[in-house]
């Protein structure tokens, strides 16, 4: 919220009262607060599945219906060719120079990366005041869509012609070549860097080829520091009102070293946008499971998402820990942003473990499957090919769920990254010991080539693994047995870090070059007690999946044959484009207005005490021309989802005037469906980027850029 008259922020302590409240789902519509709930009364919305439109099926007669203005191909091709997509996020041209707007979080590693001796881009921010101090990004890209292809009949024949006994996988993998090397051989000359994506949408439903140009020569223009672009810091993420100036800008250079020109970039809106005002917002929305049934999603809430979740809480408990103790050796070794990623990702996976307990969503679920069930019982073909295929899609959830207690125990087991490095080392030398000669030599090498956490990082990791074990399978199992030797996970963890060759890889060096390295090392006589039935669950898991993604790709024709391209496919880090209007919304008895202001950042840096809202040197004070009443972030109903970040959003007359950077908790459900009365999506409004180019960071060079790509 924004300052009023007599109107002051809430302490620290109200403001985590409300931030539990909107995590346990006390906003308005979820069912539960409402009283018991009848599903059989609950009826599926027209855009449940979303509207994550995909470019070869542009929704032009809905978008010219609905928004009023001629949605034609011209429109939709200028859209595609001016966003593009970077590593994990989504960025646009803004100038006809090949500059390029994106989110500062996007671009945090790259920040690091760039550093050169004695400077901390990161916490400093960065500034190219000529374009000879841009800085190139070694091993980095960005890549445009010229083109795309619905290729699902010639994918679909080739598996017809393999038969019902033939491998249709392998005869679908050379398909997929085929059109691979026919698109490359067709685009050829267009780039100097082109590749084609094959994305199966409708969970293999349907086939659609897309054609990048990859830019390969990218370099950091301008960045934010780490406190501005990451304001709230973790207390704010998935929240609104937000209060982050979440933005980065980069360039596209050609083969020849020079600012990449291209015809295809959005102006800048310099108007910005009001409450009840469209947005389109253009980018690659990650993975979703919106169309997986109501069989899958009881598994995922009852078995899979809670041993995620158990898995990311205690590993992120560890890093911070480790930073807490170690700050300066934390620091060095990046675990603020390690820290962060984990949080982000138990945040997300504890609002989809919500919504998966949220009667209402579960409902709509179910009436969405009812009415597809019934309109496939009514066709007497898909009746036929298709009719049991949510029988079976339940059944196989029921083998699943007699594996949950390995699911439990292994949750991420071999994560060298947020795992202990000991176990990791134990799994490659149990399986060395019985390599024959021929794979021996490989093995060896790979475990030599494992690196070490620092010492109390790896007692964290190992702790936890010992206890996710201990956990899973009771403690009169054998597993259990050989994971607690001394009683407990943290007596074990450190007689194992005490008496195994492979606690570190000097140790395991000396171990296999004196051929020391037997079944008798405690660490191995812990992997021999779980291996056996961590491979056993490893294979049941791999052929249940097989036969799952089969029937899901089955389901997802079926569906396409009923419904055709007015559902959209779920998100696939693919090219998509959303509507939405700019609006705010009702949370926790108050309401969030669509759009806050710099007076936020400054109400929330003198009233609240918590590190994450302190500002830094060039922002504490305010310059006078900086005029604190201008919009900073909004929120509009456009469906995002991860991957969405740095995401363009644009008027009808495409011209950009924000940048998405975040959901709230409330839209965290869009995992599975789009509910557009709670959920929003969160920007960084063009106005303020400008503003503080201007007004803090002097970066005249910029805007003069985007001055002349507007005029």
């Amino acid at each position: 919220m924004e300052p009023r008259s007599g109107w002051r922020a809430p302490r620290r302590a109200a403001r985590y009262i409300i931030l539990s409240a909107a995590v346990a789902g006390l906003v308005p519509g979820v069912a539960h607060a409402q009283g018991p709930l009848d599903p059989d009364t609950v009826e599926a919305g027209r855009f449940d599945n979303g509207k994550m439109w995909t470019f070869e099926y542009p929704p032009a007669e809905y978008f010219t219906e609905t928004y009023g203005f001629e949605a034609n191909d011209a429109w939709f091709e200028r859209a595609r060719m001016a966003a593009l997509r970077i590593p994990g996020c989504s960025a646009s041209f803004v100038s006809p120079n090949g500059l390029l707007a994106t989110n500062h979080h996007c671009v945090r590693g790259v920040v690091s990366r760039v550093s050169g001796s004695g400077e901390n881009l990161l916490d400093d921010g960065f500034y190219a005041r000529t374009l000879e101090d841009e800085r190139r990004i070694a091993d980095y890209y960005a890549d445009q869509l010229i083109a795309v292809r619905d290729v699902s009949d010639e994918v679909f024949a080739a598996e017809s012609a393999a038969g019902p006994a033939g491998n249709r996988a392998a005869a679908r993998q050379g398909a997929l070549a085929t059109i691979e090397q026919r698109l490359l051989a067709e685009h050829a000359g267009r780039g100097d860097s082109l590749w084609v994506q094959i994305v199966p949408l409708y969970n293999g439903g349907r086939y659609s080829a897309y054609v990048f140009r990859r830019y390969t020569d990218v370099r950091l223009v301008q960045a934010v520091e780490l406190q501005t672009g990451f304001f709230g810091g973790d207390p704010d993420n998935f929240t609104y009102p937000r209060y982050a100036l979440d933005f980065a800008f980069l360039r596209v250079y050609d083969a020849n070293g020079a600012p990449y020109r291209t015809e295809h970039y959005f102006g800048w809106g310099t108007e910005g946008v009001e409450s009840g005002d469209v947005v389109f917002v253009i980018g690659n929305p990650g993975q979703t499971n919106r169309l997986k049934t109501v069989a899958q999603l009881e598994f995922q809430r009852d078995v899979q998402v809670p041993a995620l979740v158990r898995f990311l809480s205690t590993r992120l408990d560890a890093l911070r820990a480790f930073q807490a103790r170690h700050p300066a050796e934390g620091e060095a070794l990046g675990i603020r942003n390690r820290a962060f990623g984990l949080s982000n990702s138990l945040k997300a996976s504890t609002g989809r473990l919500e919504a998966l307990n949220d009667p209402l969503i579960m409902a709509r679920r179910g009436a969405a499957e009812r009415d597809l069930r019934g309109a496939i019982q009514a066709n007497a073909e898909l009746r036929e090919q298709h009719g049991a295929l949510f029988d079976r899609l339940a059944a196989i959830q029921q083998e699943k769920r007699k594996l949950r207690t390995a699911f439990a125990a292994f949750a991420a087991l071999g994560n060298a990254t947020y795992g202990s490095r000991l176990v990791v080392r134990a799994m490659v030398a149990r399986r060395l010991l019985d390599a024959p000669p021929d794979s021996a030599a490989a093995m060896r090498e790979e475990l030599l080539r494992i690196g070490d956490h620092p010492a109390d990082m790896e007692r964290s990791f190992l702790v936890a693994r010992l206890s996710d074990l201990a956990d899973a399978f009771g403690p009169d199992h054998a597993v259990t047995r050989a994971a607690l030797p001394d009683g407990t996970p943290e007596a074990s963890a450190a007689s194992f870090l005490s008496h195994s060759a492979l606690a570190d890889s000097a140790r395991t060096a000396a171990a296999l070059e004196r051929g020391m390295l037997t079944t008798s090392d405690p660490a191995l006589r812990l992997v021999t007690a779980f291996l056996p039935a961590y491979d056993e669950y490893r294979a049941a898991v791999r052929e249940i999946e097989r036969e799952e993604a089969d029937l899901e790709s089955a389901l997802g024709r079926a569906r396409f044959a009923v419904y055709g391209r007015n559902v959209p496919p779920d998100g696939t880090f693919s090219p998509r484009i959303t509507d939405g209007v700019v609006r705010g919304y009702e949370y926790n008895g108050t309401l969030a207005p669509p759009y806050t202001t710099f007076y936020g950042v400054y109400d929330r840096a003198y009233s609240q005490d918590l590190p994450d809202w302190d500002l830094s040197p060039r922002w504490a004070t305010p310059p006078a021309e900086l005029d604190l009443s201008t919009p900073l972030n909004f929120v509009s109903t456009a469906d995002t989802y991860g991957g969405n970040s740095g995401s363009p959003a644009v008027t009808p007359a495409l011209e950009l005037v924000g940048l998405n950077f975040d959901r709230n908790i409330e839209g965290l459900s869009r995992d599975f469906v789009y509910l557009p009365d709670r959920g929003r999506n969160i920007m960084v409004d063009a106005r303020a980027i400008l503003a503080a180019l201007e007004a803090v960071y002097e970066a005249d060079r910029i805007l003069e850029e985007i001055g002349a790509a507007r005029r």
